[in-house]
């Protein structure tokens, strides 16, 4: 793995993780009730995520990282369409487009993760446990929009979670970028 493109992945991550960071920080409290700034705020997320797979996308070759990757820039795109709808029509109705993307989404940066395992990219643990975590709460957030208790608070704790997984993942790479090579026979 070239040095361009472990900083270029550290960029990618610590601006991805802080941009969730701070979109929790003004959803936690713009979120009640689902008003044109809530759902515009619902918007932005998916796009945060689809707008850092298409730039993930461009230093990768041919293969199934990239189509995975392409594919979950293009899932992340009609989920912020299918939240911005879904605003419309309620909480429930968000946690259900939410958290079907959060599942499929979830999956496909698991598997990213599992193709990005070596040593050289930070063994990538953070994002293979947040590709996980959201596969979960995804299923959650239905099971949750299905009850009379369906609440959007949730979504401030994923993106926090999310968000803080990806700057490990950065810090990481970073530590991994400092240390000296060792030669392996």
């Amino acid at each position: 793995m070239t040095n361009t493109k472990t900083s270029s992945l550290l960029k990618l991550y610590l601006g991805r993780g802080v941009l969730a960071v701070a979109w929790a920080a003004a959803f936690a409290v713009a979120h009640n009730p689902v008003d044109a700034l809530a759902i515009t705020l619902l918007v932005v997320y998916p796009l945060i995520d689809a707008v850092s797979s298409l730039i993930d996308l461009r230093a990768l070759p041919d293969g199934s990282e990239r189509r995975l990757t392409l594919f979950n820039g293009v899932l992340s795109a009609l989920a912020a369409v299918g939240v911005g709808v879904a605003g419309t029509s309620g909480v429930a109705a968000v946690l259900h487009v939410f958290g079907a993307w959060a599942v499929v989404s979830g999956a496909a940066q698991a598997l990213v993760g599992i193709r990005r395992r070596g040593p050289e990219l930070g063994r990538q643990w953070p994002i293979l446990i947040a590709g996980g975590l959201s596969f979960l709460v995804g299923i959650f957030y239905n099971i949750q929009a299905l009850g009379a208790d369906a609440s959007l608070d949730v979504l401030s704790v994923y993106a926090t979670g999310g968000g803080v997984f990806f700057i490990v993942q950065a810090g990481l790479l970073a530590w991994r970028a400092r240390r000296p090579r060792t030669q392996t026979v």
